[in-house]
């Protein structure tokens, strides 16, 4: 999946956790980086979906996860996985985060708030 339309080999992250759940104190369960812009977004089982959304709106179909330990691409246009080139480090959030995150903004009952 090298040289693909929408993967931006020189985009880093935009930080350790979901842009939009930083800034309205939420939190997340796994973390998607935007292939294209580095935007970091919540996945699609998080309260907000904050990635699909980014996706969506910004025209910026493929993500790549931002786990420790994964390193798979997906692509919300035609719904599939691929293996795609290295992007700038970090290649996931801090080992030390919890998951799921951030640790003190997540709910005691948080997988009752999980699609």
């Amino acid at each position: 999946m090298t040289g693909v339309q929408g993967i931006d080999t020189a985009a880093v992250p935009s930080g350790p956790g979901c842009v939009e759940c930083e800034a309205a104190d939420g939190w997340w369960l796994h973390l998607r980086r935007c292939a294209q812009c580095g935007h970091i977004g919540c996945c699609d089982s998080s309260p907000s979906q904050h990635a699909s959304h980014h996706a969506a709106t910004a025209g910026h179909p493929i993500i790549q996860s931002f786990e420790p330990g994964e390193s798979w691409f997906w692509n919300y246009a035609d719904e599939q996985f691929y293996d795609g080139p290295q992007l700038p480090a970090p290649e996931d959030h801090p080992v030390d985060q919890t998951t799921p995150g951030p640790a003190g903004r997540v709910p005691s009952d948080w997988r009752f708030h999980l699609h």
